[in-house]
């Protein structure tokens, strides 16, 4: 972007780099895995809305497209990544006192509208902190690599995220057995004291400083013809009924996946008797097993081509729907021992499916417009995840209501996500993958008709 000499690629910087992932999450396991037990298990509120506040970081996900499109145009303060990236970690970690203010507040008294007034505020700045940030830190780490690196540079990155979940979770449950206000409040000082810590030391001199004669390149008049070209781009993959198909299926697929998030923690307890502890580990457990199946899948698979992922994925959302129909079992039977077993065979599927589906998405992708459809298939994901969220704490409120049962009602919502990951390997069939690979010149017509017969 501001360098015109290719950079080289570095391990070292790379590793460095996923260091930036520990505050990641840390951050994402103190917000959705204890603080949402702690309100609707310890203090009784309502799941609907803790999950819209957990939910609205990815209802408020355009702003993610808006930050990397002025990270592209605009330098802040002399750079074009690390500043934005600095400024949305300052706000997650101003986000984090706050949050355990609310909590504060709902231990001397839990209907005090001061904590919820507080928690809003907490999760508006985590939300908008973590969209202004994520954009141009993955464009930072493609900037610092070399084009034929940036693909395997941007895996291990999300690699090294979804290893640090379970290491962290497990790392949490053990400082925070049981919910004690102090203990909460030592979680907060390491999440923001260690997390803000590797937020700077990760990306601190990847960039150099802009170069002034760039930044005069980028003026706000070609910034506007550019954000009017982007928006323009938008629409003409709209007007493709195979990208409106694929987006039908990530959006279908993802709402199912992850309606659980918010709901996983409090189930344990009100449902299995489990402990903070071991509510805690649940997300540890799955999260661990996907994280396994990735590496597993990248060395077996690793020189499949993309447009032949299709099975492996339609594989991966049957066992993530199996995984949650033995939740729904364990639900209904309320058997202890199921528990991490159904959760080790979704976390089983999912790692499946998050391999193909990144190569899926690979595929569904314009090489000339590249920005524009990975920055809307994002979109649509992340969109999904907080909707999903946001509707799985609704239904245990009002699924609750109806049968004043726990056990039915979260058998009922696991079922249901069960229901909607099967639903999603009939949508997968609906899209035309390889003629979209054909049509765009990933394939020749012969190649399709091969792989076509393969598969």
């Amino acid at each position: 972007m501001n360098e015109t000499i290719e950079p080289r690629f570095s391990w070292r910087l790379l590793l460095r780099l996923c260091t930036f992932q520990i505050g990641s999450a840390m951050g994402d396991i103190l917000v959705t895995s204890i603080w949402n037990r702690i309100m609707i298990v310890n203090f009784g509120m309502p799941a609907l809305p803790v999950g819209l506040l957990i939910a609205l970081r990815y209802l408020l996900s355009p702003l993610s497209l808006y930050a990397g499109f002025r990270s592209d145009t605009t330098p802040f303060l002399g750079m074009w990544r690390t500043s934005y990236i600095w400024l949305g970690r300052g706000l997650m970690v101003a986000s984090f006192p706050l949050l355990g203010l609310s909590v504060t507040e709902f231990t001397a008294s839990p209907n005090n509208p001061l904590g919820w007034v507080l928690a809003f505020v907490s999760f508006v700045l985590y939300g908008t902190g973590t969209l202004l940030s994520g954009s141009p830190f993955m464009a930072l780490a493609r900037d610092a690599m070399p084009k034929a690196r940036q693909g395997l540079a941007l895996s291990v990155l999300e690699t090294a995220l979804i290893l640090l979940f379970p290491i962290v979770a497990i790392s949490f449950s053990v400082i925070l057995h049981d919910y004690t206000l102090a203990g909460f409040w030592e979680l907060i000082a390491l999440t923001a004291g260690i997390g803000g810590f590797f937020w700077f030391f990760a990306i601190v001199g990847v960039e150099k400083h802009a170069v002034m004669q760039k930044a005069a390149e980028h003026t706000q008049a070609k910034a506007r013809a550019q954000y009017h070209a982007f928006h323009a781009t938008l629409a003409q993959i709209w007007q493709d009924p195979r990208a409106r198909a694929f987006a039908l299926f990530l959006a279908v697929t993802t709402f199912a996946a992850w309606m659980q998030d918010a709901i996983l923690e409090p189930f344990g307890a009100e449902v299995l008797d489990a402990t903070l502890a071991q509510t805690t580990r649940y997300s540890s457990t799955w999260q661990g097993a996907t994280a396994i199946v990735l590496i597993l899948a990248v060395i077996v698979w690793r020189k499949r081509k993309a447009e032949q992922q299709t099975p492996i994925a339609k594989t991966g959302l049957a066992i993530m729907g199996a995984g949650m129909f033995w939740l729904a079992l364990t639900a209904f039977t309320q058997i202890r021992w199921m528990v991490n077993p159904a959760l080790l065979v979704f976390g089983i599927g999912f790692g499946l499916y998050t391999f193909s589906a990144f190569q899926l998405l690979v595929v569904m992708t314009l090489d000339k417009a590249a920005g524009a459809y990975l920055g809307l298939w994002t979109v649509t994901i992340l969109l999904a995840r907080g909707i999903g969220i946001f509707t799985g704490g609704a239904l245990r409120d009002g699924l609750h209501a109806l049968t004043q049962s726990y056990p039915l009602t979260y058998a009922a919502i696991f079922g249901l996500e069960a229901a909607g990951l099967l639903i999603s390997i009939a949508l997968l069939t609906r899209v035309n993958i390889m003629g979209f690979a054909r049509d765009t010149g990933r394939i020749s017509a012969a190649e399709a008709q091969v792989i076509t017969a393969e598969l």
